[in-house]
């Protein structure tokens, strides 16, 4: 196990730690030497397998054959009338348009799928091939043939090119406006075009609420109540401190706190500081302590003797699953239930994001925090722009620049726009106790000095997993069924990570599963658990919202705002001052 750097180096330790900083600069904190690994990995075990080696030269050679019978009778009969070699992926809408399916460009978006076809096949299945570096292989062959697509060049591009006629190359015109615009935004630390529109505290995080609590790492939010009567448990939402709070107060038709506020519940909810350098040194138990713990004191002046439902979301589902964790080691019974949005435990599963986290990786990030004392929201929007690279580049580009058509910008954009840093110590913390060595799932993560068991948690747990999620997917989400044997009620929704959340009921095209695994229950896999799941149509709040209400007790006199005799007075309105800061 490599430990992490020691807080005072030695000046052999830090003459490494200023080469590594100065490597991080120069090829934006992805390692070479992780590429070349896994480069010469899959290569010299490539090299060593002349029966793989063989079916891929046997695959080559019949794409060649049915690519060069498809030509020509693609040639020769009306477009779309020869049958394809290879059909895209249903996902996949790159070649959607009927324009693909003239001569040539059928040919060459047949031609392009074949390849991506042949590598993939070529990058995976290497006998003795380390599986994290033939991910990586894999994954740097998707970004090329990303890259080379057809659909991205003007040339090679039917519907750009039809486009380019009809108006007489003005789009052309539009997109470089478009593209000089864009250049003079990033130059100046401006946020996108259109952004503008989305005002934090105008148009987005509106529900009305007060700030009750604000120290060094946070500010808690308490909301005004809509109902006459409330349900007696407070709820605490703890989001990530990857993103803005307010994911979860969207605009007033998609507020997940404003339903939530709607159904009777007084809501808590935790607005992270968008940390500076100052803040270098906060570690994870500083979000523990100044985070969770903090606000579940504050929500115990509040609305004294009451349990709290506590709910947390992504790397806050994280924390929250190990204060719970804490405090039933310690025998604090302060929860009334857990619910976790697309919230990982175990981490040995972690999905595409591990692409970009290994031993080389941390420590070129380590390097450059130490310098800045912080990672920058753009290195992380930048990690997950290369995950999907064709929703959040390539498509965007092409949109923008050579169509000349600027893509609307919704409040979830807005949002996505509104990047946050992360302490240096803390996300050091997070790499490695969590996604390196999977502390949190193995007992050895400490709190106070002792390790803590997600096995001692036995609370009511509500779990939500979303079905495109590739920042928690969701069948690492489910591994919480056999880390803990407490009652859970697991839910996978359709979207993604943050749109699955965000989904609101009358949302179209929405539906979910469902199931509960009551306490000390078997284990389901989560292929069991799919076929054994109802689906149901629409929204899953009002699911989350029907498993609160049984789960409460009966409606009583809204508590007041703040507690100021005990050291919790109103501060000020919602959505507070944290939110704002850039």
């Amino acid at each position: 196990m490599t430990p992490a750097p020691s807080d005072t180096p030695s000046p052999a330790q830090h003459l490494d730690q200023q080469a590594h900083a100065a490597i991080a600069r120069a090829t934006g904190a992805l390692s070479p030497t992780s590429a070349l690994l896994a480069y010469l990995d899959w290569a010299m075990h490539l090299a060593a397998s002349p029966g793989k080696r063989s079916e891929l030269a046997t695959l080559a050679m019949d794409n060649a054959m049915h690519l060069a019978r498809y030509a020509s009778q693609a040639a020769l009969r009306p477009p779309g009338q020869a049958p394809h070699c290879i059909e895209p992926r249903e996902s996949d809408r790159r070649f959607a348009d009927e324009a693909w399916q003239q001569w040539p460009f059928c040919l060459m978006q047949q031609s392009f799928l074949m390849a991506e076809r042949w590598w993939d096949q070529a990058t995976r299945g290497v006998r003795g091939v380390d599986r994290h570096h033939e991910n990586m292989v894999a994954f740097a062959a998707r970004q090329w043939l990303d890259m080379i697509s057809p659909g991205n060049w003007l040339p090679t591009n039917p519907v750009v090119l039809q486009r380019t006629v009809e108006q007489g190359g003005m789009n052309l015109v539009r997109g470089l406006a478009n593209r000089l615009e864009d250049l003079q935004r990033r130059t100046a630390g401006e946020p996108p075009a259109g952004v503008e529109r989305f005002v934090v505290g105008r148009d987005l995080a509106v529900t009305p609420g007060k700030v009750v609590l604000r120290n060094r790492l946070m500010e808690l939010i308490q909301y005004s109540p809509t109902t006459d009567e409330v349900r007696p448990e407070p709820v605490l939402i703890a989001p990530a401190w990857i993103m803005k709070y307010y994911i979860l107060d969207l605009s007033p038709h998609n507020s997940l706190i404003r339903w939530l506020v709607g159904q009777g519940h007084t809501v808590f909810c935790i607005s992270w500081k968008n940390p500076d350098k100052d803040d270098r040194d906060l570690g994870m138990d500083d979000y523990l302590d100044q985070g969770v713990f903090a606000a579940l004191g504050a929500i115990g002046a509040i609305v004294p003797g009451r349990k709290v439902h506590a709910t947390g979301y992504c790397l806050g589902g994280t924390l929250l699953s190990i204060a719970a964790a804490a405090m039933a080691r310690d025998g604090h019974e302060r929860l009334a239930s857990m619910t976790l949005f697309a919230a990982q435990t175990d981490f040995t599963e972690p999905g595409e994001l591990s692409l970009f986290i290994d031993a080389s990786q941390v420590s070129l990030l380590e390097a450059q925090m130490h310098e800045t004392g912080y990672l920058t929201g753009e290195q992380m929007a930048g990690a997950f722009q290369m995950l999907r690279s064709y929703d959040l580049l390539w498509s965007r580009l092409v949109n923008e620049y050579l169509m000349g058509e600027r893509s609307p910008v919704s409040d979830l954009m807005a949002w996505n726009a509104d990047t946050t840093r992360m302490p240096a110590k803390m996300h050091s913390q997070y790499l490695r106790r969590l996604f390196l060595h999977d502390d949190l799932s193995e007992g050895r993560y400490p709190v106070g000095g002792r390790p803590v068991a997600l096995g001692d948690i036995d609370l009511p747990v509500f779990c939500v997993g979303t079905e495109t999620d590739h920042v928690a997917p969701w069948r690492s989400v489910h591994k919480l069924h056999y880390l803990s044997p407490a009652e859970i009620t697991f839910v996978l929704t359709s979207g993604g990570h943050n749109a699955g959340i965000v989904s609101e009921p009358g949302h179209p095209r929405r539906h979910y599963r469902v199931l509960t695994r009551e306490a000390g229950g078997p284990y389901l896999s989560p292929d069991e658990w799919v076929t054994q799941a109802p689906r149901k149509e629409g929204s899953w709040w009002p699911e989350w919202g029907a498993w609160l209400a049984a789960r409460s007790g009966e409606p009583v006199a809204p508590p007041r705002m703040g507690a100021a005799r005990k050291g919790y007075p109103v501060l000020g309105d919602a959505p507070g001052e944290y939110v704002l800061q850039k």
